[in-house]
């Protein structure tokens, strides 16, 4: 016999009920009575039908993210789990969502969808890009049924005619929709468009069921290029409104955002023609002063005027040499005939002149000593008109 105290039994219990997986998830349609918070914050309270009631605990955290908690006789939708209270031995419903009962299952998911996707961050408005100002192809995903398209394709043509228009068309109500808007969304993106509008007349709140849906959020969210919604009517917003680049009131008010008109066209044209018109005086201006610069500094480096100041120094120079020259000719003329008169005062020719004779030996030695001769030794007499041969008879000391 195996024997448990209470603590293993009510352990083991809790392991069950919380370990296996099988109480997680879980919505409960109840009525809401005994309905007490403490000053801890937590509130204790059950729910119960026409048939049973449990316990139910919501903790502190959860309850401070409810906007209005219910009271005892509350018809309310619950999410949460089974849990275990090991010390009383008790079940309980641990609550992390509650919501009025009239709002139904379908609004308590569509709650649950959007609290996951702004965990995710897509619908931070960092993620949003700004739509290009004079898109050339435009992606529009709507049904051909829809009134709204006719609307749309009117005001693209009359505010910018110059956009071509890509029609992705879906179902947009019905079971079938988010598949094919899904579909229609993916095949336009592959259409090399500048941006898209995703669009939708009115209607009552569970006809844009589909724009809720969270394939067709995410493919919203993950599409290339800026996308635009214009989904129901001005009132209705839907998830794929709070990821889209840009959500418009109503189809027709996408369309007006998605196509700059004409005239802010023609302004914006006028004010980049003034613009160019201005840089390129400007540019203009700038050039000519340049061209001007250059100009000045070619007269003042020019071939011609380096040339013709090597003219004028070569000219120079020349009368400089020529009167240099003509100086130095003069003292050269002056000097040579100071020489001359020199060179004539001590010429023999003028000692001849004056009588007299210049004896010179055979060998032809000048005689200058008459002991340099004997008598009857033959000599040569140089005088004035010519020559004379002499002999000599006697020499007298």
């Amino acid at each position: 016999m195996h024997v448990l105290t209470v603590s293993d039994l009510n352990s083991a219990l809790r392991a069950h009920l919380e370990g296996e997986g099988l109480f997680f998830d879980l919505w409960l349609l109840a009525e809401v009575v005994e309905f007490r918070r403490y000053p801890s914050g937590h509130c204790y309270f059950t729910l119960k039908d026409e048939q049973a009631s449990i316990r139910a605990v919501l903790w502190r955290g959860v309850a401070e993210r409810i906007a209005t908690l219910p009271t005892n006789g509350d018809a309310v939708l619950v999410h949460g789990r089974v849990g275990f209270y090991e010390a009383r031995g008790e079940l309980q419903f641990v609550v992390d969502q509650i919501v009025p009962a009239g709002v139904g299952l379908l609004n308590a998911q569509l709650a649950q969808l959007r609290a996951r996707l702004e965990a995710e961050g897509l619908f931070d408005e960092r993620r949003k890009r700004p739509l290009p100002p004079l898109p050339r192809r435009i992606g529009i995903v709507t049904s051909l049924q829809a009134a709204a398209l006719q609307d749309m394709l009117t005001i693209l043509r009359r505010r910018y005619p110059l956009a071509e228009v890509l029609l992705s068309p879906c179902l947009v109500q019905g079971e079938l929709a988010p598949a094919s808007i899904v579909a229609a969304l993916r095949r336009v993106y592959t259409e090399a468009v500048d941006l898209v509008i995703l669009a939708r007349g009115g209607g009552a709140s569970e006809d844009l069921a589909a724009f809720n849906d969270e394939q067709v959020v995410r493919t919203v969210a993950a599409s290339p290029v800026p996308i635009i919604t214009g989904v129901g009517h001005e009132t209705d917003t839907t998830l794929v409104d709070a990821v889209a680049d840009l959500r418009a009131p109503t189809p027709s008010a996408a369309a007006e955002m998605a196509a700059p008109p004409l005239t802010e066209l023609r302004q914006r044209v006028l004010a980049l023609h003034e613009r160019a018109t201005v840089a390129i005086i400007d540019r203009l201006h700038r050039q000519r002063q340049m061209v001007a610069q250059q100009h000045a500094l070619l007269q003042r480096n020019h071939p011609h005027r380096t040339i013709e100041a090597a003219r004028q120094t070569v000219d120079d120079l020349s009368r400089r040499a020529g009167r240099a020259f003509g100086r130095w000719l003069q003292l050269e003329q002056t000097r040579l005939q100071g020489l001359q008169a020199r060179l004539a005062t001590l010429s023999p020719q003028a000692t001849l002149a004056r009588g007299y004779a210049i004896a010179q030996q055979v060998d032809g030695h000048v005689v200058t000593d008459p002991a340099q001769v004997q008598a009857g030794e033959a000599l040569t007499l140089t005088v004035r008109a010519g020559r004379v041969r002499v002999i000599v008879e006697h020499t007298d000391e």
